[in-house]
């Protein structure tokens, strides 16, 4: 699939690369007099500052979609180009800029901060070049998410309309909804005629999800707008000429949307036709190289399937332990799995599956984020300046959302983190998953590390805007845990869904490896979680789907926090009395994300300065 550059487009690319080659050549021609080591690593780590920025806009300027995410008011009314091609193009630019930092920029005449910022460059470059070398691998389409329905949520969150230029800036981003989604498509067809195809339970979810978007007006006669008119219309309401704006709105959904999903939706039903019922990875050609490749982007180390499956087990296990003694404290008799269906089955645990229950959830997922923003003086030293909501997901797209997840503030202030709330079915948001659930998405988990790591100041800007999942789901998965220590887990059924949140990421070890490592089908991969977690039935299969066509993500949750526990306990036992909890998470905090060898240097770093005061 991957295209063959022509060597004019060779040439450009490397001359767009190379731009960073021809400043950091110029500025460290070394002058008549000898300058001293000082100044040449102040000189030295100001141009190598300076390429990183210049770097970061030319990867902006070719995105106007992450323009918009960022809250810059530029190309608003352009979509990226997400053809192979691009593709290929981005990684022949990342393979010249990793020459030209080895190259041009020597690493022992730089500043502490950075040389960690040329190491954090050099490991991002090298795993997405590797990761590139797998891109037909990965589902260009699956119910998880892809780019029928992240782009119209995209346009839903992300596009904001406060004047008539920008809604037709919204309008002209529709017209071209048929070239991106063809060139998705053609991504995908590519994959296909090399023998990769999705499982065949998810294109009914996809073609499904497909579906909604294009349901209501204007393209049927209807009561409800369809997701994107609705969208609109409504970011238009105070607009003098929003009704001209509307029509030219339908036009283009009409026009442009439409077809394409039509297109979409067919090329589905042709490719479930070739579609089997074998679910890992290990069915794809390479597929066992692939699925190394992933752990390792994932996790940020060399762990095996074998090894992450084994964790996995003994990490259950002691963690079904510390549930067992929560179950004696309430009282319950039976066995633990007698436990689990107890809970899975008693309303007492659920809020009602009306508006009014979805509501009350709401406000009462409010009132757990709104009591912790109180009470992070004893965590943290450094806290973020942005705020946070919590948002219920979007109707069209709660097939296919997550449970919850994060959205990160604007750079701008104009738009606050967000934590979402999938409500399709209350049911499987039980009250006692809510507390965990919140601190892990929002406060003190998500919100806290990721806006934190936005507004760092004196980093380049792939620092604080970058991501390592291992880092960032497992200080989520950390967290959920700090709270216990303040005392907010008071209900032992909410401490119980603590437990239920670590074990769910511990038993992801051992059926993501299970599923893409040891051949497990779906459905032993749904009774070992029904057998040993007690999470509903529904977010059971919901999670399996989920890893199936993510293979090794779920694996970095557990881990990064496995890792972060060890290095507190490791700093705790080193420093005894000069330990200070603030102080750590400042030091796990305060550098954005990084690989987790990186992060244990950091952190033995810090224990080290302490020692020797």
């Amino acid at each position: 699939m991957n295209a063959v550059l022509s060597s004019t487009s060779k040439s450009l690319l490397l001359s767009v690369a190379l731009g960073g080659l021809i400043f950091s050549s110029t500025a460290c021609t070394p002058s008549s007099d000898t300058p001293t080591r000082a100044v040449l690593v102040e000189t030295e780590s100001a141009n190598l500052n300076a390429w990183f920025e210049a770097r970061f806009e030319d990867d902006l300027a070719r995105s106007p979609m992450n323009q918009t995410y960022l809250g810059r008011d530029t190309n608003k009314d352009r979509l990226d180009d997400n053809s192979a091609m691009a593709l290929d193009e981005e990684a022949a630019i990342k393979r010249a800029r990793l020459q030209i930092l080895r190259d041009q920029f020597d690493i022992d005449r730089l500043d502490e901060q950075t040389r960690l910022s040329y190491r954090l460059f050099e490991y991002a470059m090298e795993d997405d070049l590797t990761s590139h070398e797998f891109s037909d691998h990965d589902y260009v389409f699956q119910h998880m998410g892809g780019p029928h329905t992240d782009l119209p949520a995209f346009m839903i969150n992300f596009h904001p309309i406060k004047t008539e230029d920008d809604a037709r800036d919204y309008i002209a981003r529709l017209n071209q909804f048929d070239i991106y989604l063809k060139h998705a498509a053609d991504r995908a067809q590519a994959q296909l005629d090399s023998g990769i195809a999705l499982p065949k339970f998810v294109y009914k979810k996809i073609h499904s999800a497909s579906e909604n978007v294009i349901s209501g007006v204007p393209f049927q006669s209807s009561t409800t707008d369809s997701p994107l008119l609705a969208d609109f219309k409504g970011k238009v309401a105070d607009l003098p000429n929003k009704d001209k704006l509307i029509q030219a709105a339908e036009r283009a959904l009409l026009n442009s949307v439409e077809p394409a999903y039509q297109d979409l939706m067919a090329m589905f039903k042709r490719h479930e036709v070739k579609a089997t019922s074998d679910d890992g990875v290990w069915k794809l050609p390479n597929g066992e190289a692939y699925y190394a490749a992933r752990l390792r982007h994932y996790t940020t180390t060399d762990l095996t399937a074998d090894e992450i499956h084994e964790i996995g087990l003994n990490e259950v296990e002691r963690i079904q332990n510390e549930m067992r003694t929560i179950m004696t404290q309430v009282g319950f008799g039976g066995s633990l799995r007698e436990f689990f269906n107890y809970l899975r089955t008693d309303p007492k645990f659920v809020y009602p599956n009306t508006d009014e229950g979805r509501a009350a959830y709401m406000a009462d997922a409010t009132d757990i984020i709104d009591d912790m923003k109180t009470r992070l003086e004893s965590l943290f030293i450094t806290k973020p300046k942005a705020d946070m909501i919590v948002k219920r997901v979007e109707p069209f797209r709660e097939d296919t959302a997550f449970g919850a997840f994060y959205n990160s503030p604007a750079l701008d202030g104009s738009r606050p983190g967000t934590y979402y709330v999938n409500l399709k079915d209350i049911k499987e948001q039980p009250k006692y998953l809510q507390q965990a659930l919140a601190y892990h998405e929002g406060i003190p988990g998500h919100h806290m590390q990721i806006a934190l790591a936005q507004e760092l100041q004196g980093l380049p800007a792939f620092r604080t805007l970058g991501g390592h999942t291992a880092y960032i789901e497992g200080w989520a998965l950390y967290a959920e845990s700090l709270p216990a220590e303040l005392g907010l887990y008071t209900d032992p059924y909410s401490d119980f869904g603590r437990l239920s949140m670590e074990i769910f990421r511990a038993a992801r070890l051992v059926v993501d490896t299970g599923i893409h490592a040891k051949k497990w089908t779906r459905e032993e991969a749904v009774q070992y979680y029904l057998e040993n977690i007690p999470n509903p039935e529904g977010d059971v299969r919901a999670e399996i789907d989920r890893y199936i066509v993510w293979p090794g993500q779920a694996t970095a949750y557990k881990i990064g926090m496995l890792k972060i526990q060890a290095l507190r306990q490791k700093a705790e036992t080193e420093l005894g009395p000069q330990f200070n909890l603030a102080e750590f998470h400042d030091v796990i905090l305060a550098n954005g994300s990084v690989p987790l060898a990186i992060l244990e240097k950091l952190v033995d770093g810090w224990v080290e300065q302490k020692l020797a005061k």
